[in-house]
């Protein structure tokens, strides 16, 4: 998984490309907590993200908990079709905040 960043005055955007699974999500988690520490706002790009694990879905409901005990915001963008599904099936539509 590569990971870009876009930094802007309190808000971060990560974009995101290839899988996120059990090789890739530490080092989503790494990035994720420092960009959380660090703006107020994050987002998360997912146009190029094709699979989501559940080592994935876990890393992204870290970030959700942890943006949500210390009044950051993080958003999910640009989510295909295909790993919409698994947010859907698994419950993370409801959990995390899709745009």
């Amino acid at each position: 998984m590569e990971i870009k960043k876009n930094e802007m005055n309190e808000s971060i955007e990560l974009i995101l490309t290839g899988r996120l699974d059990t090789i890739t999500a530490p080092k989503l988690q790494t990035v994720l907590s420092e960009a959380l520490q660090s703006f107020e706002a994050t987002e998360l790009d997912f146009a190029e993200v094709a699979y989501v694990s559940s080592a994935g879905l876990r890393v992204l409901l870290q970030g959700q908990k942890i943006a949500q005990n210390t009044d950051k915001s993080l958003k999910l963008k640009n989510v295909s079709s295909e790993v919409m599904e698994v947010f859907d099936v698994t419950g993370f539509s409801g959990i995390l905040t899709i745009i």
